[in-house]
């Protein structure tokens, strides 16, 4: 389980933006968000409220992006729809399992695997700053922005 000290693991990501982001060494702070699933309600809030206040991480020297397990064309039409002004990356499994947050999850009784909705501050150095498990979305946006200000 990553946590807070720890040093991010040395992959790359590329987002929708075409940037390549080294998670051990981001060259700046890193917003790093997991989350389940594009366009759903849940979802749609936490990255307008991350969009919302993108001038604000980028004021404060922070990068954010966004990671499912979604195709990048499903991630463009999200975009899209909603103008969303933070960039997503698309994860084919290994972010999310180094992280930790590809977890079981069960449902009315029947168990699967699924993304657990967290998100890790990570150090220009790549050390983990912070990290939220099992975020609830309303003001989580916030609270990630004053982490990285502060």
């Amino acid at each position: 389980m990553m946590e807070e000290g720890q040093k991010a693991p040395a992959m790359q990501v590329t987002t929708s933006a075409g940037e390549t982001v080294n998670l051990a060494s981001p060259g700046s702070k890193l917003v790093l968000y997991f989350y389940p699933k594009d366009d759903t309600s849940g979802c749609t809030r936490e990255a307008q409220d991350f969009t919302a206040l993108a001038d604000e991480f980028a004021s404060a020297g922070t990068k954010v992006v966004g990671v499912s397990r979604d195709p990048m064309k499903s991630h463009e039409k999200f975009i899209g729809k909603y103008d969303l002004k933070v960039p997503l990356a698309s994860d084919e499994g290994s972010i999310s399992e180094a992280f930790r947050t590809w977890v079981e999850k069960s449902m009315y009784g029947k168990k699967y695997m699924g993304m657990e909705r967290s998100t890790f501050l990570i150090g220009a150095d790549g050390t983990v700053l912070k990290a939220w498990r099992k975020v609830k979305v309303p003001g989580h946006a916030a609270e990630v922005l004053k982490a990285a200000q502060g």
